[in-house]
């Protein structure tokens, strides 16, 4: 992806503070507005009845019951890879979360506020099992489907070119083309964030003919995003996900956390708003927010657990995203 100019990113900015003030404009119109995948099964994809399931779309629940006291009051803005940072960028969505990589770039010159990392990801390859190809290594000479405007397609080039090796990229713009390509044997190989591998494999004719490579060629931290310029939003969105983490930190569910709120620690009493020291001032909202957060879904393992873990069909080991005192190094900064 090309840098934007210095004007261009100034501009930008410049959007970003005349749309300062977006908690207001939410409470206006009653419902947030989310950016996600244009469909990924386990993070963000539409079910059998038309709504909107996944491990993202409950991360906008959450704010939507922290800000709104209504976990429901979200609306859904599939998105690109290339649409995305503009409708952001432009007010359609209030907040991306969408399996998006926080970059260097994306970070300044795009004018984007990362919250905090729910899911640490790199970047793979899947093959035919026919083909008996086993590594990475062994791909010289063979084309490549890749999503057009994501970190994939660079990741894929520097790989290449570090190994000395060539290939052919076959660039689509959605993920569904992408996928289709490679399924109907348009391309070798497949490359993106492996969680993203594993979740199409599932759609696939049939899925047990691809095997997804042992090489892991990237760091993909995968991080809700909202615009530059309102601090206050900002805040929220960053704290709402640190309040989903540290409620599995400390053992507070969805089913016990009622129980929680009047007899748990010092600690839990803060995080439920249950204490003389509330925290709502501190965010621009009642005492409860982050109660109603984590009511919304349970705390951030339950929410790994429904959509992405052992009994879903993605069986995704946590792996980093395990929190730091089990083997992972994910934790929420302290609330207090």
């Amino acid at each position: 992806m090309k840098l934007l100019t210095a004007t261009t990113a100034i501009t930008l900015a410049g959007t970003g503070l005349a749309l300062a003030g977006t908690i207001d404009d939410i409470k206006a119109r009653g419902h947030i507005q989310c950016g996600v995948t244009q469909g990924v099964p386990g993070f963000s994809n539409p079910n059998d009845a038309g709504d909107w399931t996944g491990f993202d779309v409950d991360i906008c629940r959450a704010v939507a019951a922290a800000v709104l006291s209504d976990a429901d009051a979200v609306r859904y803005t599939p998105l690109s890879n290339t649409e995305r940072f503009t409708a952001l960028q432009s007010g359609e969505v209030d907040i991306l979360s969408r399996t998006t990589t926080r970059t260097l770039n994306r970070d300044t010159a795009l004018g984007l506020n990362f919250a905090p990392v729910v899911f640490y990801d790199g970047q793979g390859f899947m093959v035919r099992e026919s083909s008996g190809i086993t590594s990475a290594l062994e791909l010289d000479g063979t084309t490549v489907c890749v999503s057009a405007g994501s970190t994939s397609e660079l990741n894929v080039a520097d790989y290449f070119t570090a190994n000395n090796m060539t290939y052919e990229p076959v660039r689509f713009e959605k993920a569904d083309e992408v996928l289709a390509a490679y399924d109907a044997g348009r391309c070798d190989v497949y490359t993106s964030d492996l969680s993203g591998l594993a979740a199409r494999r599932l759609v696939m004719q049939n899925p047990a003919e691809h095997l997804m490579l042992k090489e892991t060629i990237s760091k993909e931290p995968l991080a809700p995003a909202v615009r530059h310029g309102d601090d206050a939003w900002f805040d929220i969105v960053t704290w709402t996900v640190y309040a989903l983490i540290a409620a599995e930190e400390l053992g507070v569910t969805a089913a016990n956390i009622d129980q929680m709120k009047a007899e748990g620690s010092p600690d839990v009493q803060r995080l439920l708003g249950s204490s003389e020291t509330g925290t709502g001032e501190w965010v621009g909202l009642d005492n409860d927010w982050a109660t109603r957060a984590i009511a919304a879904g349970g705390n951030y393992g339950e929410l790994w657990a429904r959509h992405l873990g052992p009994d879903t069909p993605l069986k995704l080991a946590r792996g980093l995203n395990e929190l730091y005192n089990n083997g992972g190094i994910q934790y929420a900064m302290p609330i207090k």
